[in-house]
């Protein structure tokens, strides 16, 4: 999950490759709604077995309420520090 700031626009996506995806809405490589909103911030990510159960996955989160997207970053995340370097 990216979001533009604490508590800021958020945006939830499937990747099969995290770190070349954060590298992309980092330096805005495609026009999209996170260049569009400046969501470039990993503040939350969970790996999967498979891609089908990561887009299952997605999906899920998508329909939750933004309070729930909230408490799902926060209890990894609390203080909404950008994950990407601890990726790398």
């Amino acid at each position: 999950m990216l979001a533009s700031d604490r508590n800021g626009t958020l945006y939830v996506g499937v990747t099969s490759d995290l770190v070349l995806r954060i590298f992309q809405h980092k330096n805005k490589f495609v026009p999209s709604f996170t260049e569009k909103y400046g969501v470039d911030k990993l503040v939350w990510f969970e790996a999967c077995d498979s891609i089908e159960a990561a887009i299952v996955r997605e999906k899920q989160i998508k329909k939750w309420k933004r309070e729930w997207k909230i408490n799902l970053i926060e209890a990894m995340n609390p203080y909404w520090n950008d994950l990407y370097g601890s990726i790398l």
